[in-house]
Formats: C-alpha cells, sequence, structure tokens
C-alpha cells in the first residue's frame, strides 16, 4: 500500500463522519445530541456512574460530560440521588423515562451494527476489532509521549 497515511487518515475520518451523521438522524425524534446519546448509553449499560466514570466511558471532557447530565437531569432522563457537593464524584441514574430511552438508543445501534456485521463473518469482525485496539492503543501510546 503506497499512501497508507492518505488511506488510513481517510477511512478513520470517513467511518467517524458517519457514525456522527447516523447518531444525529436517529436521535433528532428525541431531540439529544450525541454527547447524551453517549450518557444515555452507557448508563443504560451501567446504571449508576459518576460524571467522572462517564468522561472515560465517553472519551469527552469534563464539560461536555457536564453540560450533557444538566440536560438530561433537567429534562427526566436521569437522577442524582446524592447530597454530595461534588456532583462529579455522585453517581447518576436512569429515570423511567431514561431506560425506556435507553432501551431504545440501544435497540437502533443493534439494528445499525447487525447490518454493519452482515458485510463480514464473525472472524473478520473479532480481527477487525482486536486490530483497530492495538492500533488505538499504539497511538495513543504513541500521543502520550510526544
Amino acid at each position: 500500500m503506497k499512501d497508507r497515511f492518505g488511506t488510513f487518515n481517510l477511512l478513520t475520518n470517513r467511518i467517524s463522519r458517519n457514525i456522527y451523521r447516523i447518531k444525529n438522524k436517529e436521535i433528532a425524534a428525541f431531540n439529544l445530541k450525541s454527547t447524551h446519546v453517549s450518557c444515555l448509553y452507557h448508563l443504560y449499560k451501567t446504571d449508576g456512574l459518576t460524571a467522572t466514570e462517564l468522561c472515560q466511558k465517553c472519551e469527552e471532557d469534563k464539560a461536555a460530560v457536564s453540560r450533557s447530565l444538566d440536560f438530561l437531569e433537567k429534562n427526566e432522563y436521569v437522577i442524582c440521588k446524592s447530597a454530595q457537593s461534588k456532583r462529579y464524584k455522585s453517581p447518576f441514574f436512569l429515570t423511567d423515562k431514561g431506560r425506556l430511552v435507553g432501551k431504545e438508543i440501544i435497540d437502533k445501534i443493534d439494528e445499525i451494527l447487525d447490518e454493519v456485521d452482515s458485510a463480514i463473518t464473525e472472524e473478520e469482525r473479532k480481527l477487525f476489532y482486536r486490530y483497530l485496539s492495538i492500533i488505538s492503543d499504539r497511538l495513543e501510546n504513541i500521543a502520550n509521549n510526544l
């Protein structure tokens, strides 16, 4: 492959852009943003996460997660039961409304992933994710050592 950087950059950007477009089109009916979906997704998978944990799971900065949690709380998708003054250390939980929307989001994600996976075998998918993880880890290591 002659132009490894160009191909890698093009494909990763295209994947990222298409994921963003799909998220925004699919969540338009819920009046949610991409970061809201990420928070709901992770809270649906593991209810009772702190803002700090959501930052790590969503790969978002503290301010973006804080804004998302404020929105989700005001719109009754999540609740923070703790009386701690340090809200980033307090766990957030899905409300009934949050669980319902979270389930719809999970179902839509599964539907999209099933369609994507239909073009490859289970073994190819496992290898792809293994290689993608290796590439991600190596790039993170390089970035952290610059």
